[in-house]
């Protein structure tokens, strides 16, 4: 049980450390690429910010589980 209660505060702590990351990185994207190409580095940008949480998330629910005994 208190693998559950530690991977909640983790959890919820790390997700909003990712979120401020990603705010304040999207302030340089208009420094990346001009009008012509900003949709698209903004696209790729955000696609990978909306994918690559899953990965820690993944980690910390499997140990989760293995505390559990399963």
């Amino acid at each position: 049980m208190a693998r559950a209660w530690i991977a909640a505060v983790v959890g919820v702590g790390g997700f909003l450390a990712y979120v401020a990351g990603v705010v304040s990185l999207s302030s340089v994207l208009p420094a990346l690429a001009r009008p012509p190409l900003f949709w698209a580095v903004q696209f790729a940008f955000y696609a990978a910010a909306g994918i690559l949480w899953v990965f820690p998330a993944k980690w910390l629910i499997v140990w989760v589980v293995r505390g559990r005994g399963a």
